[in-house]
């Protein structure tokens, strides 16, 4: 896929994505990432940073920023999730995923459960008390 065609994928067609991308391959630059895009995911992924994410990574738009040289095939689609989910969600993404990271952490976030757990490196919650 040549360059207008994989941008358009990896930001969903969504402007604001665009936007949220482009910043975060900057900020992935100057913690030394090294982006490449992967084709399976539709992502560019940032490996290789010094810092300047959260958890294992961060998804900001369509841009995986991590430590890790190669994260694996299954945390790769997780974070395709997350990159769908700021295309649906657009710039609100970032408060909406803050505020439920604020109401129910990690594995309990909505978010993260949409993207899939197990594939994200989660571990199940125990039941909620009167569930």
């Amino acid at each position: 896929m040549a360059g207008a065609g994989r941008w358009r994928r990896v930001t969903r067609g969504s402007w604001q994505s665009a936007v949220v991308t482009a910043v975060a391959l900057a900020w992935a630059r100057c913690w030394g990432g090294r982006a490449a895009y992967d084709e399976e995911a539709g992502l560019f992924v940032c490996a290789g940073m010094r810092g300047g994410y959260a958890r294992g990574g961060t998804t900001y738009g369509g841009a995986y920023l991590t430590g890790h040289p190669r994260p694996g095939r299954a945390v790769l689609r997780h974070e395709a999730v997350h990159a769908d989910q700021w295309a649906r969600h657009g710039l609100g993404f970032a408060v909406r995923y803050l505020l439920e990271e604020v109401r129910r952490p990690g594995a309990r976030n909505r978010f993260e459960i949409e993207a899939g757990l197990r594939e994200g490196g989660y571990r199940e919650p125990p039941p909620s008390k009167g569930s």
